[in-house]
């Protein structure tokens, strides 16, 4: 059912869709967006100055169907293309598509009768890895957990949460929410851990979250860029964790502690993610940075050492104490698989410390909660 709203009459749910040279993918996505069982939305198209035949497949929906809008800038990045659709929004609510991905069916439906029903400021649910070569396929990837579904809670009194992969496409966000609490995204060049930086915005401020265990979009897998090689992007995880320490120094409060503490845990983890991936000269730079920035952290007391499961604590450790080491062991054990890892924790903690991250591996991962105080469960 399609709906077409007057002059003064605004959509219940802006769809935001930042676009960039996507052609291959792009009709696919905004089809998928088009058919939606729920109907009463506007499709903002965010076309971030892109070269190909992204505009023209962007036109053909325009023509065709009066939900459609676009806006067209020169080429700055994601977190500015973001930031323009949320400023250009109408609806009561904000989700967001990433424009080679698929909505199922009755995405916006399920999103929307959540937030309705629970009163909720963000709805979170599951979705699929998606492959569309060499023939299609799926793959249910949880971010909600079995015990969540159905649920609307405060974040704060469920931590994992804050955990999760920032699948910031698979929600709905209440705009009224976003805009009292400042939530945007950082406009670092490209597309470079924005998502990262507004899900732990949302998960800060939210007092009311609710939960769908469906999966309500298809992740493409099939479309994997690298920036690996690019010396200009290696600091950009680096820009938006900063960005969200000024957002919790920013709010105060009696949270502000507890934020802190899960910062320095959700860093670790996207540090070593992005060292992972940098090209191998790029990475001693980057570990002396990370190192500073953790020693710092330390120091101030904003580490909260039950957050960390005994892999992360050891590699937090080795990496404050030498950050020349930590990379030459890391690598090492990289290229020699997972006993190559088990080696290095052997060298790093002894037979004691393997034992705990081998009873982790198989038993703390699927029994773990961490409460409101941050304690592990």
């Amino acid at each position: 059912m399609t709906r077409e709203h007057g002059v003064d009459e605004k959509p219940e749910v802006s769809v935001l869709i930042p676009i960039y040279n996507v052609e291959r993918y792009l009709e696919q996505c905004l089809e998928s967006l088009r058919d939606q069982t729920y109907g009463d939305f506007e499709a903002i198209c965010i076309n971030d100055g892109s070269t190909d035949g992204s505009r023209a497949i962007i036109q053909r929906f325009l023509d065709d169907d009066p939900r459609f809008r676009v806006i067209d800038k020169e080429n700055s990045g994601y977190g500015a293309s973001m930031n323009c659709g949320l400023d250009a929004a109408r609806g009561r609510y904000v989700a967001i598509l990433e424009s080679d991905d698929l909505y199922e069916p009755d995405a916006l439906a399920a999103l929307h009768e959540a937030a309705e029903k629970n009163s909720a400021e963000v709805v979170k649910a599951n979705f699929n890895l998606y492959w569309s070569r060499p023939e299609e396929r799926r793959e249910l990837f949880r971010v909600v957990d079995p015990s969540e579904e159905g649920r609307t809670l405060r974040p704060l009194d469920d931590l994992v949460i804050f955990f999760r992969k920032p699948s910031i496409w698979s929600g709905l966000y209440r705009r009224d929410f976003l805009t009292a609490n400042d939530i945007r995204f950082l406009e670092t060049p490209g597309a470079s851990y924005q998502d990262s930086g507004f899900n732990f915005k949302v998960w800060a401020a939210a007092e009311r979250a609710s939960f769908v265990g469906a999966p309500v979009l298809n992740y493409r897998q099939d479309n994997e860029g690298s920036s690996v090689n690019n010396p200009g992007k290696v600091f950009c995880v680096c820009d938006e964790y900063a960005s969200m320490e000024e957002f919790v120094h920013a709010r105060g409060g009696a949270d502000e502690r507890q934020l802190l503490a899960i910062l320095q845990r959700m860093k670790l983890d996207s540090y070593l993610w992005n060292y992972d991936r940098l090209a191998p000269e790029l990475r001693p730079a980057f570990v002396e940075r990370a190192a500073g920035e953790f020693r710092a952290a330390l120091g101030r007391g904003e580490v909260d050492r039950t957050l960390f499961e005994p892999a992360a604590e050891a590699d937090l450790r080795a990496m404050v104490a030498g950050p020349e080491v930590f990379c030459a062991e890391r690598d090492a054990a990289a290229s020699a698989g997972t006993m190559g890892s088990l080696r290095r924790y052997l060298r790093m903690g002894g037979p004691v410390l393997v034992a705990r991250i081998l009873w982790f591996k198989l038993f703390g991962r699927s029994a773990r909660r961490i409460d409101a105080r941050g304690a592990a469960l």
